[in-house]
């Protein structure tokens, strides 16, 4: 069982799992600082000086922070953007994936039949 265990994670597919959350977290971090302590103090100037995090109003005896909410749908809307175009810009690098031994016997089959298509016409 233990054996099994051990193969299960070091697999490199956990192994990857593992990494990115890991980098994700971080990234989460710094992406987190930067709408902090930069986007939205300057996104705080244009609309008069408003702290988003301090935004609340209340009902009864219960206050809704709504403002906290807001923050946290800033942080995802950069996150996402950020995410974006990173993994644009490494999809550009890496190219098209190599074609597998059947898609290769495709092309072969499609480019003969339309060699002969093209005999007959």
């Amino acid at each position: 069982m233990f054996n099994n265990l051990k193969a299960f994670l070091m697999r490199g597919s956990i192994i990857d799992l593992a990494v990115g959350v890991i980098i994700g977290a971080a990234f989460g971090k710094i992406v987190s600082a930067l709408v902090d302590k930069l986007l939205m103090p300057i996104i705080g100037i244009f609309v008069g000086g408003i702290n988003f995090k301090n935004l609340k109003f209340t009902v009864g005896d219960a206050v809704i922070g709504y403002g906290e909410c807001l923050q946290a749908i800033f942080d995802f809307l950069i996150i996402g953007m950020a995410l974006y175009f990173m993994l644009r810009a490494v999809g550009k690098n890496a190219g098209p994936p190599p074609l597998t031994v059947s898609e290769e016997l495709l092309v072969e089959i499609r480019d003969e039949l339309k060699r002969l298509s093209a005999k007959e016409a």
